[in-house]
C-alpha cells in the first residue's frame, strides 16, 4: 500500500461513518450525497486492502482494523481542524475562530457571561467552546485556549493564574429557615447534604479540610458538578459552591470559619500559537475578563468586562 493511494476526504467519509455509525448520518455531517460516502468508504478500503466496517440492523460496525486506526484519524482530523483555523484569511488579518476548552462548570456557569461582552468588543473573533471534564491536549493543538483548575504542565504551553474560586458551604435561605442553621461541622449531620458521589478527588479534597463525610446524611450525591449546583439553586441540600456563582444564585455561607479555601484557575495556550493574531487577541481579552471575575473586591457588570476585554495583557 502507497501513502499516495490515500485521500484525506476518504478518511474524513471513515471517521464520519464512525462517529455516526451509518452513511446516511456520515452523509449529512459531510453535506455531501450518501452515494459520494460510500464511494470514498470503498476507495479507503480499497486503498487499506482490508474492509473496515461489516454491516448489521443497528448500522455500521467497526472491523477490529478499523477501531486500530480511529485513534490515528482523529489526530489527522484535529490537524486538519487546527491548520483550518491558523491559515484562514481572517486569522492572518487578526480575526477568525478559537477554540476554548474548559471544565463543565466553568463552561456553563462562567465562560458564556464573559464570552459575550469579548464578542462584541472583538466581532472579528468566533469562538467554539469544547466543555468536558477530558483535558484537550494544548500540545497537540486540540484547542487553542485551555480554562483549567489545575496548571497545565504540557511542554510549550504558556501558562497564566487569572485568580481563584472561593470554595465554601452554601444553601438557599429557605433551607436555612426550614431546618435552622448549623453551628458546626458536626451540626450538620442532622441536616440534609448534597456532595459527590464516587469522584475521589473531589471526597479527597473535602476530608482533607476536615468536612466529616462519614457522619453526613446526603440527600444527594453527584460527581456532576452542574447537577450539584442545580441541586444547591433548588434548595436540595447543604453544600460547597464558589462565591461567585453563590452571590449570583442568591445562596447563603454557612460555617465560613470551618470550611473555605481557593480553587485556583489557570488560562494556558500553546507558545505557538500565543503568536497568531486571534489567538493573543482572544487570549488578553479572556484573562482580563477572568481576571476581573474571580476578584471577590470587586464586582463587575457586562460592561465594565467588554472594557477590560479590550485592553492587551502580555503573557
Amino acid at each position: 500500500m502507497s501513502p499516495l493511494t490515500l485521500h484525506w476526504e476518504n478518511q474524513r467519509a471513515f471517521l464520519a461513518v464512525l462517529r455516526t455509525g451509518s452513511l446516511s448520518g456520515a452523509a449529512r455531517m459531510l453535506g455531501i450525497a450518501q452515494a459520494t460516502a460510500r464511494r470514498r468508504i470503498e476507495a479507503l478500503e480499497s486503498s487499506v486492502g482490508v474492509n473496515l466496517f461489516t454491516r448489521s440492523p443497528a448500522g455500521l460496525i467497526p472491523t477490529e482494523t478499523a477501531r486500530e486506526l480511529i485513534a490515528h484519524v482523529e489526530s489527522m482530523a484535529l490537524a486538519a481542524e487546527a491548520f483550518n483555523r491558523a491559515a484562514s484569511a481572517e486569522a492572518i488579518a487578526g480575526g477568525g475562530t478559537v477554540r476554548i476548552t474548559s471544565s463543565d462548570l466553568l463552561g456553563i456557569e462562567v465562560l458564556p457571561q464573559l464570552l459575550q461582552p469579548i464578542g462584541r468588543a472583538h466581532p472579528q473573533l468566533a469562538f467554539e467552546l469544547s466543555v468536558n471534564n477530558r483535558l484537550e491536549a494544548l500540545a497537540r493543538q486540540e484547542a487553542d485556549i485551555a480554562i483549567r483548575t489545575h496548571r497545565p504542565t504540557e511542554a510549550d504551553v504558556i501558562t497564566r493564574r487569572v485568580g481563584a474560586l472561593q470554595i465554601g458551604l452554601y444553601a438557599t435561605q429557605e433551607l436555612l429557615d426550614r431546618y435552622g442553621t448549623p453551628t458546626s461541622l458536626e451540626s450538620l449531620a442532622r441536616l440534609p447534604m448534597i456532595g459527590p458521589d464516587r469522584n475521589l478527588a473531589d471526597i479527597q479534597t473535602l476530608s482533607a479540610r476536615g468536612f466529616p463525610f462519614a457522619q453526613q446524611h446526603f440527600q444527594l450525591r453527584s460527581d456532576n458538578h452542574l447537577a450539584l449546583q442545580a441541586a444547591l439553586r433548588a434548595g436540595i441540600g447543604i453544600g460547597v459552591c464558589p462565591s461567585q456563582l453563590a452571590a449570583r444564585d442568591g445562596l447563603t455561607r454557612v460555617l465560613p470559619d470551618a470550611l473555605d479555601f481557593a480553587v485556583d484557575v489557570w488560562i494556558a495556550t500553546h507558545r505557538d500559537l500565543r503568536r497568531i493574531p486571534r489567538i493573543q487577541q482572544a487570549f488578553d481579552a479572556l484573562a482580563a475578563a477572568l481576571e476581573a471575575y474571580l476578584d471577590e473586591r470587586v464586582s463587575l457588570p457586562a460592561a465594565a468586562i467588554s472594557d477590560v476585554s479590550r485592553k492587551p495583557i502580555s503573557a
